[in-house]
């Protein structure tokens, strides 16, 4: 598979979370690495309410940057795309209290929850058009990630 061309606009900036998508193996785990990281920072300096901010700000610009950077590409879902990573890994760390145990759980969750693609993931990706295909199945996956690691601490006693 051939790697493609280098970001030169602000969509694909986006769409590619500054180049991460371009990395040539796991670029959608390279992306929500990299959105763990710059979340945790995001919760450390705002809080929880910033990152929801976030969030909605990343959605809004993901479905504008992928509809551009796909129809560019002349591609359904570029794999380049990893901006709807960083939408769901971010709703995902939204379910849970900050910390870095918490927020580990959460990405090993999510990044479960978006390669096995279990339904309804799989439903979004396949039935909604363009830019809300492309991220759809992440914010999917990413409500499913928060909801079981939050349940699983409110299980074990981790969270009252």
């Amino acid at each position: 598979m051939s790697r493609p061309p280098p970001v030169r606009d602000a969509a694909g900036l986006l769409a590619t979370w500054c180049g991460i998508g371009l990395a040539p193996w796991a670029p959608g785990t390279w992306g929500s690495l990299a959105a763990l990281a710059m979340g945790a920072g995001i919760v450390f300096v705002g809080g929880p309410f910033a990152l929801a901010g976030a969030t909605v700000a990343v959605l809004c610009l993901g479905l504008w940057a992928s509809d551009r950077y796909a129809v560019r590409r002349g591609l359904d879902d570029p794999g380049a795309v990893v901006i709807d990573e960083v939408a769901g890994q971010w709703l995902a760390m939204l379910f849970v209290p900050p910390g870095w145990l918490e927020y580990a759980l959460v990405f090993v969750a999510f990044r479960a929850f978006d390669i096995t693609k279990v339904w309804p993931v799989s439903l979004a990706e396949r039935r909604l058009p363009g830019a809300w295909g492309i991220m759809a199945d992440d914010l999917v996956a990413g409500l499913y990630a928060g909801a079981s690691v939050a349940a699983i601490l409110w299980a074990t006693g981790e969270v009252p």
